[in-house]
């Protein structure tokens, strides 16, 4: 499959009075490991929900695979595969009987159902649990287990809706191994998440808040031209005590916590500098220490947010 796996112009989805897609537009070459991160209730879901013809927009156009999203629902719904966060698999089953089952609902022909599954079983590395009852799975391997079904029928775009939701960070891992082992093979991956260092895998990302989009590019590139101010990354024993008092300095135009530290956003680093050692000196703290860094995701995203609060920022785009 070539050119624009994905494409959407305005996409809404309203329930009543309350609008939870506001007129997303956006386009996802083939092979391209598309993320779209944003906090729960941004309309993540419900994006995902019309990409694959499960919800009527009601408003704005698309196509998915080649076919539109308004009238094609059941073409779209043969030519993608679809995980949920809470992994469609039938508990009682066993791991490869869950695989047959979902071929045949695939409707894969039998003659080929055979090389399939022993091929998911091997790529979501499960061969040695294949008779294991699928309840008694730790919820890592589940995971790959539903991922290994939505792909039994070799579908051209596969659609991950918060997939590693709940699971360890060696889960996590493990997962999108195979999520590149797929989008190496040509396979184009739409996956939506929360997690700010899991948007990090992605070519590319959208960022959505409250049902819009408020920016879209890879993630370095959002890292280096979406955030005006700079960043001073604060290490210290005692980060929380001091968050409120660093966020009211002179200059500082945002304060969070940061790992075991603290992330301040300021215009002018230099002029913060005297600022800061006066206040460490204040509360009697030694061994602080601060730099300037690159800012993280969670720094791009936060600064975003408040613009879109104050009205200030409409959707931006970075083409690389």
């Amino acid at each position: 499959m070539t050119g624009i796996a994905v494409s959407i112009e305005k996409l809404e989805r309203r329930f009543g009075d309350f609008t939870a897609v506001a007129g997303l537009s956006l386009e996802v070459p083939s092979g391209q490991i598309f993320g779209f991160l944003g906090p729960n209730g941004a309309g993540k879901s419900t994006t995902i929900r019309m990409l694959c013809g499960l919800l009527k927009p009601t408003g704005g156009t698309g196509r998915v695979a080649g076919f539109d999203i308004n009238r094609e629902s059941e073409k779209i719904k043969e030519h993608i595969g679809y995980m949920s966060q809470k992994f469609s698999l039938y508990e009682d089953l066993t791991v490869e009987e869950n695989i047959e089952f979902f071929g045949g609902i695939y409707k894969i022909p039998r003659a080929r159902m055979a090389e399939r599954k022993e091929w998911a079983l091997e790529t979501a590395g499960l061969a040695e649990l294949r008779k294991s009852i699928t309840s008694t799975l730790p919820g890592g391997v589940k995971q790959r287990l539903s991922l290994g079904c939505a792909v039994l029928h070799e579908p051209p775009i596969l659609f991950l809706d918060e997939p590693t939701s709940g699971v360890d960070p060696v889960s996590r891992r493990k997962f999108w191994e195979l999520i590149y082992s797929l989008a190496g093979k040509g396979v184009t991956v739409f996956v939506t998440t929360h997690y700010m260092e899991e948007a990090e895998y992605c070519d590319r990302l959208g960022l959505i808040y409250r049902g819009s989009l408020i920016a879209l590019g890879a993630p370095a590139e959002l890292k280096t031209a979406m955030v005006s101010d700079k960043v001073i990354e604060v290490r210290c024993p005692d980060p929380q005590a001091m968050l409120d008092p660093l966020g009211k300095l002179p200059g500082v135009s945002d304060a969070a916590l940061f790992g075991q530290g603290l992330h301040l956003t300021t215009p002018d680093p230099a002029a913060l500098e005297p600022l800061l050692a006066k206040a460490f000196q204040a509360a009697g703290i030694k061994g602080a220490s601060w730099e300037e860094v690159v800012p993280s995701l969670e720094d791009v995203f936060v600064s975003l947010i408040e613009r879109h609060e104050k009205g200030s920022a409409p959707q931006q785009e970075f083409n690389g």
